[in-house]
C-alpha cells in the first residue's frame, strides 16, 4: 500500500470511532503506532492529513543537483573511478556509490579480458581449429610436452580489478568502451 492510501485507511477508521492502537492492529503494524498518533492528532487540528514537506531529515548528498552532476560525469568519454568521483562532487565515497547504484541503477562491470584480432586472424584460427579436428585423436594430443619456461610480455600486466565502467546494462558497457583488447603476439622476455 502506498502512503496516501494508509492515510486514507486511518482517515476512515478514525471517523468511524476507532481509536489508534485499534487501527495500529487492525493494520498489523504496517504503520507504526506513533505515525498513527501522528495522523490523529493532524486529523483533530486541521480536519486532514496533509504533510507539506517529507516528515525526515532532509536530503544533503542525494539531491536532484548531486545526481544530474554524476549523470552528466558519466556520459563524458573519459572514464573515472567512484573515488575519484565523490572527490570531483566533493561528496563521500558511499554517497557517491549510493547515487550510481540506487539513484541512477548503474552497476560497476569488469572491463572484459579479449584478443585484439583481425579479420584475417579469426578466420586462420577458425581454418586451424578444424584442421586440427580433422587430423588428430586424442592420443595424439596426450603426447604432447609443455616446458617449465615462462614468458613476460613487455607490454605490461592489465589488472581488470582497478578498471570498471558503471552502466545499467552490460550491452551499454560494452557500448562504452568496456573491452580490453590486447596484441596477440607482444614482444616478451623468456625467463
Amino acid at each position: 500500500m502506498k502512503s496516501k492510501d494508509l492515510q486514507l485507511a486511518v482517515k476512515n477508521k478514525y471517523e468511524n470511532g476507532d481509536g489508534p492502537t485499534k487501527i495500529y492492529r487492525d493494520l498489523a503494524g504496517v504503520v507504526s503506532l506513533r505515525t498513527i498518533k501522528l495522523w490523529v492528532k493532524m486529523l483533530n487540528q486541521t480536519g486532514s492529513i496533509d504533510l507539506s514537506h517529507s516528515p525526515g531529515r532532509p536530503r544533503t548528498v542525494r539531491t536532484k543537483a548531486n545526481i544530474s552532476k554524476v549523470r552528466y560525469r558519466l556520459t563524458q568519454k573519459k572514464q573515472i573511478s567512484s573515488r575519484r568521483l565523490a572527490a570531483e562532487i566533493n561528496i563521500s565515497r558511499t554517497s557517491a556509490r549510493r547515487i550510481l547504484r540506487e539513484d541512477l541503477g548503474c552497476f560497476p562491470y569488469q572491463k572484459i579480458k579479449q584478443p585484439r584480432l583481425t579479420d584475417l586472424q579469426k578466420k586462420k584460427r577458425v581454418k586451424f581449429a578444424n584442421w586440427v579436428l580433422n587430423h588428430y585423436t586424442k592420443n595424439d594430443t596426450e603426447r604432447e610436452l609443455f616446458s617449465d619456461e615462462k614468458y613476460f610480455d613487455l607490454d605490461g600486466v592489465y589488472n581488470v580489478q582497478n578498471d570498471r565502467v558503471w552502466a545499467i546494462s552490460r550491452a551499454e558497457a560494452d557500448r562504452q568502451g568496456a573491452m580490453h583488447q590486447k596484441t596477440k603476439f607482444p614482444t616478451k622476455v623468456m625467463v
